[in-house]
Protein backbone atom coordinates (compact mmCIF):
# COMPACT_ATOMS: atom_id res chain seq x y z
CA UNK A 1 0.00 0.00 0.00
CA UNK A 2 2.57 2.03 0.77
CA UNK A 3 3.59 2.90 -3.31
CA UNK A 4 0.37 3.64 -4.07
CA UNK A 5 -0.60 6.18 -0.93
CA UNK A 6 3.00 7.98 -2.01
CA UNK A 7 1.73 8.50 -5.19
CA UNK A 8 -1.20 9.86 -4.29
CA UNK A 9 0.02 12.44 -1.84
CA UNK A 10 2.12 12.97 -5.09
CA UNK A 11 -1.12 15.05 -6.28
CA UNK A 12 -1.25 17.19 -3.54
CA UNK A 13 2.21 18.51 -3.05
CA UNK A 14 2.39 18.67 -7.27
CA UNK A 15 -0.64 21.23 -6.64
CA UNK A 16 1.03 24.05 -4.39
CA UNK A 17 1.00 27.64 -6.02
CA UNK A 18 4.13 30.29 -4.41
CA UNK A 19 5.61 33.74 -5.78
CA UNK A 20 7.66 34.29 -8.30
CA UNK A 21 11.40 35.73 -8.52
CA UNK A 22 12.57 37.43 -11.37
CA UNK A 23 14.16 35.69 -14.17
CA UNK A 24 16.25 36.03 -17.10
CA UNK A 25 14.38 35.21 -20.76
CA UNK A 26 16.17 32.11 -20.71
CA UNK A 27 14.52 30.74 -17.36
CA UNK A 28 17.62 31.77 -14.87
CA UNK A 29 16.63 32.81 -11.83
CA UNK A 30 18.11 36.56 -11.32
CA UNK A 31 19.38 38.05 -8.66
CA UNK A 32 18.05 40.21 -6.14
CA UNK A 33 19.95 42.85 -7.59
CA UNK A 34 22.62 43.30 -10.29
CA UNK A 35 25.60 44.97 -9.67
CA UNK A 36 28.47 46.50 -11.35
CA UNK A 37 31.37 48.93 -12.58
CA UNK A 38 32.20 47.28 -15.86
CA UNK A 39 30.99 48.73 -19.10
CA UNK A 40 28.46 45.50 -19.18
CA UNK A 41 26.38 46.72 -16.23
CA UNK A 42 24.14 48.87 -17.76
CA UNK A 43 23.04 46.03 -20.37
CA UNK A 44 23.31 43.49 -17.80
CA UNK A 45 20.66 45.57 -15.56
CA UNK A 46 18.38 46.07 -18.75
CA UNK A 47 18.20 42.71 -19.02
CA UNK A 48 17.33 41.89 -15.07
CA UNK A 49 14.37 44.45 -15.70
CA UNK A 50 13.28 43.02 -18.82
CA UNK A 51 13.19 39.47 -16.94
CA UNK A 52 11.40 40.88 -13.83
CA UNK A 53 8.59 42.51 -16.14
CA UNK A 54 8.11 39.15 -17.88
CA UNK A 55 7.89 37.27 -14.80
CA UNK A 56 5.57 39.23 -13.28
CA UNK A 57 3.36 39.21 -16.49
CA UNK A 58 3.53 35.24 -16.15
CA UNK A 59 2.54 35.18 -12.32
CA UNK A 60 -0.34 37.86 -13.39
CA UNK A 61 -1.63 36.07 -16.53
CA UNK A 62 -1.68 32.66 -14.16
CA UNK A 63 -3.30 34.25 -11.16
CA UNK A 64 -5.97 36.17 -13.05
CA UNK A 65 -6.77 31.78 -14.60
CA UNK A 66 -7.25 30.17 -11.17
CA UNK A 67 -9.21 33.36 -10.16
CA UNK A 68 -11.67 32.76 -13.19
CA UNK A 69 -13.42 29.78 -12.11
CA UNK A 70 -15.08 28.16 -8.71
CA UNK A 71 -15.11 24.93 -9.93
CA UNK A 72 -13.31 22.74 -12.42
CA UNK A 73 -13.94 19.01 -13.58
CA UNK A 74 -11.46 16.45 -15.14
CA UNK A 75 -9.22 13.88 -16.30
CA UNK A 76 -5.52 13.01 -15.24
CA UNK A 77 -3.10 10.47 -16.43
CA UNK A 78 -0.22 9.95 -13.43
CA UNK A 79 2.93 8.40 -14.59
CA UNK A 80 4.85 7.20 -11.14
CA UNK A 81 9.38 6.92 -10.42
CA UNK A 82 8.70 3.67 -11.71
CA UNK A 83 6.99 3.99 -15.17
CA UNK A 84 3.37 2.82 -13.79
CA UNK A 85 0.05 4.70 -15.21
CA UNK A 86 -2.77 5.40 -13.73
CA UNK A 87 -5.66 7.56 -14.54
CA UNK A 88 -8.57 8.84 -12.91
CA UNK A 89 -11.07 12.29 -12.80
CA UNK A 90 -10.98 15.16 -10.22
CA UNK A 91 -12.91 17.54 -9.22
CA UNK A 92 -12.63 21.08 -7.82
CA UNK A 93 -15.13 23.20 -5.78
CA UNK A 94 -13.76 26.01 -4.43
CA UNK A 95 -12.75 26.96 -1.81
CA UNK A 96 -10.91 23.88 -0.01
CA UNK A 97 -13.01 20.89 -1.96
CA UNK A 98 -11.13 18.44 -3.91
CA UNK A 99 -11.66 14.91 -5.36
CA UNK A 100 -8.87 12.72 -7.43
CA UNK A 101 -10.65 9.03 -8.40
CA UNK A 102 -8.51 6.93 -9.23
CA UNK A 103 -9.60 4.22 -11.69
CA UNK A 104 -9.54 0.29 -11.41
CA UNK A 105 -7.61 -1.27 -10.07
CA UNK A 106 -6.06 1.20 -8.13
CA UNK A 107 -8.08 1.71 -4.86
CA UNK A 108 -6.88 5.28 -3.75
CA UNK A 109 -8.92 8.25 -3.55
CA UNK A 110 -7.78 11.73 -2.25
CA UNK A 111 -10.43 13.99 -1.28
CA UNK A 112 -10.39 17.60 0.59
CA UNK A 113 -13.52 18.86 2.33
CA UNK A 114 -12.32 22.46 2.99
CA UNK A 115 -10.90 21.15 6.46
CA UNK A 116 -9.00 18.08 6.13
CA UNK A 117 -7.41 15.73 3.56
CA UNK A 118 -7.82 12.09 3.41
CA UNK A 119 -6.53 9.69 1.43
CA UNK A 120 -8.73 6.64 1.51
CA UNK A 121 -7.72 3.13 0.49
CA UNK A 122 -11.76 2.03 -0.47
CA UNK A 123 -10.71 -1.78 -0.49
CA UNK A 124 -9.46 -2.09 2.89
CA UNK A 125 -11.60 0.99 4.03
CA UNK A 126 -9.01 2.67 5.84
CA UNK A 127 -7.64 6.53 5.53
CA UNK A 128 -5.23 8.92 6.65
CA UNK A 129 -6.43 12.18 7.26
CA UNK A 130 -4.33 15.43 7.52
CA UNK A 131 -5.59 19.04 8.10
CA UNK A 132 -5.52 21.00 4.65
CA UNK A 133 -4.01 24.32 6.23
CA UNK A 134 -0.76 21.47 6.52
CA UNK A 135 -1.10 20.41 2.90
CA UNK A 136 0.17 22.11 -0.75
CA UNK A 137 -3.49 22.31 -1.76
CA UNK A 138 -4.07 25.12 0.47
CA UNK A 139 -2.59 27.06 -2.16
CA UNK A 140 -4.44 25.69 -4.94
CA UNK A 141 -8.27 25.31 -3.59
CA UNK A 142 -8.27 29.07 -2.12
CA UNK A 143 -10.84 31.88 -2.88
CA UNK A 144 -8.34 34.19 -4.16
CA UNK A 145 -5.31 32.31 -5.78
CA UNK A 146 -1.97 34.28 -5.79
CA UNK A 147 1.17 33.51 -6.89
CA UNK A 148 2.78 36.77 -5.84
CA UNK A 149 2.19 36.33 -2.03
CA UNK A 150 4.08 32.90 -0.89
CA UNK A 151 7.47 32.28 -0.83
CA UNK A 152 8.35 29.25 -2.29
CA UNK A 153 8.57 30.20 -6.26
CA UNK A 154 12.49 29.77 -7.50
CA UNK A 155 12.02 30.04 -11.47
CA UNK A 156 9.14 31.25 -13.78
CA UNK A 157 9.53 30.26 -17.61
CA UNK A 158 7.98 30.84 -20.53
CA UNK A 159 8.32 30.03 -24.04
CA UNK A 160 5.99 29.46 -26.80
CA UNK A 161 4.12 26.16 -26.05
CA UNK A 162 4.64 26.23 -22.37
CA UNK A 163 4.98 28.85 -19.27
CA UNK A 164 6.08 27.41 -16.02
CA UNK A 165 6.13 27.70 -12.23
CA UNK A 166 8.98 25.94 -10.52
CA UNK A 167 8.80 26.21 -6.68
CA UNK A 168 10.03 23.73 -3.40
CA UNK A 169 8.28 23.27 -0.82
CA UNK A 170 10.07 21.90 2.72
CA UNK A 171 8.32 19.53 4.71
CA UNK A 172 9.04 19.02 8.41
CA UNK A 173 10.78 15.65 9.01
CA UNK A 174 10.75 14.71 5.33
CA UNK A 175 12.94 16.89 3.35
CA UNK A 176 12.34 19.71 0.25
CA UNK A 177 9.81 18.14 -2.44
CA UNK A 178 10.51 20.09 -5.69
CA UNK A 179 7.19 20.94 -8.09
CA UNK A 180 6.78 21.74 -11.46
CA UNK A 181 3.78 23.37 -12.64
CA UNK A 182 3.21 23.78 -16.38
CA UNK A 183 0.42 26.21 -18.11
CA UNK A 184 -0.27 26.88 -21.51
CA UNK A 185 1.34 29.44 -22.91
CA UNK A 186 -1.43 31.23 -24.80
CA UNK A 187 -4.07 30.23 -22.22
CA UNK A 188 -2.85 29.69 -19.59
CA UNK A 189 -4.64 26.45 -18.64
CA UNK A 190 -2.84 23.64 -16.47
CA UNK A 191 -1.97 21.30 -18.65
CA UNK A 192 0.89 19.09 -15.94
CA UNK A 193 2.67 18.90 -12.98
CA UNK A 194 5.75 16.81 -11.62
CA UNK A 195 6.94 16.32 -8.74
CA UNK A 196 10.27 15.60 -7.49
CA UNK A 197 10.29 13.75 -4.02
CA UNK A 198 13.41 14.58 -1.31
CA UNK A 199 14.75 11.17 -2.60
CA UNK A 200 15.09 12.40 -6.65
CA UNK A 201 12.11 10.60 -8.03
CA UNK A 202 9.74 12.14 -9.94
CA UNK A 203 6.04 11.64 -10.20
CA UNK A 204 3.80 13.75 -13.25
CA UNK A 205 0.26 14.28 -13.59
CA UNK A 206 -1.18 15.67 -16.87
CA UNK A 207 -4.82 16.71 -16.77
CA UNK A 208 -7.11 17.18 -19.94
CA UNK A 209 -10.84 17.85 -20.28
CA UNK A 210 -11.05 20.54 -17.97
CA UNK A 211 -14.37 21.83 -17.56
CA UNK A 212 -15.35 24.57 -15.35
CA UNK A 213 -18.95 25.24 -16.52
CA UNK A 214 -20.85 22.34 -14.40
CA UNK A 215 -20.45 22.68 -10.80
CA UNK A 216 -19.73 19.38 -8.53
CA UNK A 217 -22.11 18.08 -5.91
CA UNK A 218 -20.75 19.02 -2.89
CA UNK A 219 -21.52 15.57 -1.69
CA UNK A 220 -18.72 14.36 -3.08
CA UNK A 221 -16.17 16.24 -0.74
CA UNK A 222 -17.41 14.50 2.47
CA UNK A 223 -14.92 12.73 4.80
CA UNK A 224 -16.30 10.40 7.20
CA UNK A 225 -14.70 10.94 10.71
CA UNK A 226 -16.08 8.03 12.27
Amino acid sequence: MRPILSASLCIALALLAAPALAQQPNGVPLPPSVQGDTPDAAPVQVAAAAGQRAAQQTVQRINTYFNSFKNMTGNFVQVDPDGTRRQGQFYILKPGRVLFEYDPPSRIELVADGRSVAVRDKKLKTQDITPLSATPLRFLLSENFDLARNANVTGVYQDDVFATVVLEEKQPMVGTYRLMIMFDAKTMQLKQWTVTDPQGFDTTVAVSNLDTSERPDPMLFVINRN
